[in-house]
């Protein structure tokens, strides 16, 4: 009697679907952005100006400055735009920056359990910033921050944050589906002129109105809505 043979049994594969991650990388602005700079550099900007005989300034005259180059701020609150004494005043305000300054800053709520979040989910984060690259390394160190972060990129004179974020995609550090998360529109602007995803964050020197001109990808309130909107999965 023959005997049938039963069919083959069929392989079964199982595609298992891991997290996708939605940026490449995170790259965050240091002031407005992870701490509140507002009393070094409002004393370190008037200590400047007063060593060169300038009336000092109210922080509310100060505080619109809090992101851009130096340069910038210094030109405009001296009223020059001579380099070599714009750069005379950039080295007395460094004086006491390096000394004072960088201390005199406040780590923002949220933060530090943010930071965490996206580590423990493996997601690269960095810092490029308009302030020199020492000092921002220095704020780092001393609040306990450099340890979330894979690179640090710091400005110099005449460097555009724009330059800066062009160097890392140069060297591959980040790549072009990575987020620029900033207070202000040189943040998002510099993003856009990379061809990189912007976010603005609320709680920095930035206004609402300033941020939403840039047309960011997120616009966030607060440092749960990163965890929320950026997280794996």
């Amino acid at each position: 009697m023959p005997c049938s043979m039963a069919p083959p049994k069929r392989s079964i594969h199982y595609k298992i679907k891991m997290p996708a991650m939605k940026y490449h990388s995170l790259i965050f602005d240091l002031d407005g952005t992870l701490t509140d700079p507002v009393v070094g550099i409002v004393r370190c900007m008037n200590y400047a100006l007063t060593m060169f005989d300038h009336p000092p300034r109210a922080e509310h005259e100060i505080t619109p400055y809090i992101g851009p180059p130096l340069e910038i701020a210094l030109q405009e609150l001296s009223g020059s735009d001579d380099e070599s004494y714009i750069k005379r005043l950039m080295a007395t305000y460094r004086e006491r920056y390096s000394e004072f300054g960088y201390a005199e800053n406040t780590v923002y709520d949220g933060i530090y359990e943010m930071l965490e979040s996206f580590r423990e989910q493996e997601i690269p984060m960095g810092v490029c910033t308009s302030k020199f690259g020492k000092y921002a390394v220095k704020i780092l160190e001393e609040f306990n921050l450099i340890e979330f972060f894979q690179f640090v990129s710091g400005g110099d004179y005449n460097v555009r944050k724009q330059d800066q974020l062009a160097e890392l995609l140069q060297s591959k550090t980040i790549q072009t589906d990575s987020l620029m998360i900033g207070d202000r529109e040189i943040d998002l602007s510099a993003a856009r002129n990379n061809g990189l995803a912007g976010a603005g964050v609320l709680w920095g020197y930035g206004s609402e109105q300033e941020l939403r001109a840039e047309n960011p990808a997120f616009l966030f309130k607060s440092p749960d809505e990163l965890i929320r909107d950026l997280s794996v999965g």
